[in-house]
């Protein structure tokens, strides 16, 4: 049987074991798994509530959400750092070379619309983030 508790804002499973909050109420199954559904699509699941319903989320405050937008910009230009010191030490050897000019010169277009993108107009708003080359994803594997 699974239970939810105000208390510890969890739910408990007392096939588990252990000792159950003084405040647990038994829930069923069926909503359990609508409020994991829920909140594995980033629904906030409200323990306030009997029995536990989902609420929206607050949005985030600005300075947040740049700070989060900021985060996956970092991590775009970390993840091709190793395209770009690979493709220079090839070119510096002087053999083949993995990208193709234009690939390279894609790549660093891309990775400047990076940098450049938290001084835009539409930062931070995610469905405005820079768009990598398609190819790119082959080469991060």
């Amino acid at each position: 049987m699974i239970y939810s508790s105000k208390t510890t804002g969890l739910f408990h499973d007392s096939d588990l074991g252990g000792e159950l909050p003084a405040d647990a109420v038994e829930i069923s199954l069926e909503l359990h798994a609508e409020l994991l559904n829920g909140q594995s699509q980033l629904i906030k699941i409200n323990f306030d509530t009997y029995p536990p319903s989902l609420i929206e989320r607050p949005p985030m405050a600005p300075e947040q959400l740049a700070d989060l937008e900021r985060t996956w910009r970092d991590g775009q230009l970390a993840k091709t750092d190793g395209i770009v010191a690979r493709q220079r030490d090839e070119l510096d050897g002087g053999g083949a070379t993995t990208l193709t000019t234009e690939q390279y010169a894609e790549l660093q277009a891309y990775r400047r619309e990076l940098r450049d993108w938290p001084q835009g107009a539409e930062f931070p708003q995610a469905d405005h983030r820079p768009v990598a080359p398609t190819w790119l994803s082959g080469q991060l594997k």
